[in-house]
């Protein structure tokens, strides 16, 4: 599972709690709708239902749609791709637009093992993912925007050895998708194995020289008769001396169109003279319901343990999550 939803992370995070889904390995798949040759199209709606109690505060709650996206996809001769996603509901910090480019990239496949790819293109980092398709429940962890790499611009190599993979990329940041100045480059190295059938193993090294940043993400899976288990931990080193750890445990279990998923995440992040900006740990269950091929519903109960940087707090959601 890759990165893959880190604004709506970022959306719960900075709303207060510090603070979309999965029944089994996937949630409803993409149906991928071929349009011509070599052409094709998928998506989905994301909408819920959600309300944050901090403690000693007013609660707050909303409805509506969170995301709604469109990927076109084009296969070409001589192992040439190419793939632009564009995304209404969230935008990009500083872009003032709520309709945008979220990936677009070309890709060539020299044979069945190495290929590269060029563009605007997502991390490879993190257990959970940036959309809420890869999700195993509604809410985020809440610490992706301090150990994953985001949206980067640059050029990416991936090598497929079967049971060990390598993968790596130049970019020009390796957190801000707007960033386009090659002066200071980032990059980022990872590898995967999978050394029997349901468990995989990945670990990344992050550096951003802008800012200058260096992480490291590693994360374990093993899935096996319907459940679902997975370890994650990073550890980080910011500007002027700030660091920052954090890890999380979940489980999932699904056993036709029911699912339930647990969760449990930690992260302290420390400033240059160490002493401590943000640390939170939370506690998530979440239920889900495959009520077809292409609909998901969620619900979760969230209750996160804010020591320092804001109230504890619950969250109650319900999700629908539309796929095509």
């Amino acid at each position: 599972m890759g990165q893959e939803s880190r604004s709506k992370t970022t959306r719960h995070f900075i709303a207060g709690a510090v603070a979309a889904v999965a029944a089994g390995a996937m949630p409803a798949a993409y149906a991928d709708i071929e349009l011509g040759k070599g052409f094709s199209v998928a998506g989905f709606a994301d909408m819920s239902f959600s309300s944050l109690n901090p403690d000693g505060g007013s609660s707050i709650s909303s409805a509506g749609i969170d995301q709604f996206e469109t990927d076109f996809k084009f296969a070409g001769s001589n192992g040439i791709s190419a793939q632009v996603d564009i995304e209404y509901g969230e935008n990009f910090e500083g872009s003032g637009d709520s309709t945008f480019v979220e990936q677009a990239f070309i890709t060539k496949a020299f044979n069945d093992q190495f290929s590269m790819k060029v563009g605007r293109f997502l991390s490879y980092s993190g257990w959970e993912a940036e959309e809420p398709t890869g999700l195993f429940q509604y809410s985020g962890s809440g610490y992706a925007p301090f150990f994953y790499g985001y949206y980067q611009n640059g050029v990416s190599a991936y090598y497929d050895g079967g049971k060990v993979d390598f993968m790596a990329s130049v970019v020009t940041s390796t957190f801000n998708p707007l960033d386009r100045d090659t002066d200071n480059l980032g990059y980022e190295l990872g590898a995967a194995i999978t050394p029997i059938e349901g468990l995989t193993a990945k670990a990344f090294y992050i550096k951003d020289k802008d800012s200058d940043t260096d992480i490291i993400n590693a994360w374990v899976s093993y899935s096996t008769m319907g459940f679902t288990f997975a370890g994650e931990y990073n550890t980080a080193n910011y500007a002027g001396g700030a660091d920052g750890d954090g890890f999380l445990l979940m489980g999932n279990y699904a056993s036709g169109p029911y699912g339930i998923t647990l969760r449990y995440a930690s992260f302290d992040i420390k400033d240059g003279l160490g002493a401590t900006d943000t640390k939170s740990s939370s506690f998530t269950i979440s239920p889900s319901y495959k009520a077809g091929d292409n609909l998901l519903l969620v619900a979760e109960f969230r209750a996160d343990n804010v020591k320092v940087g804001g109230p504890d707090s619950t969250l109650i959601a319900l999700e629908a999550l539309f796929t095509f």
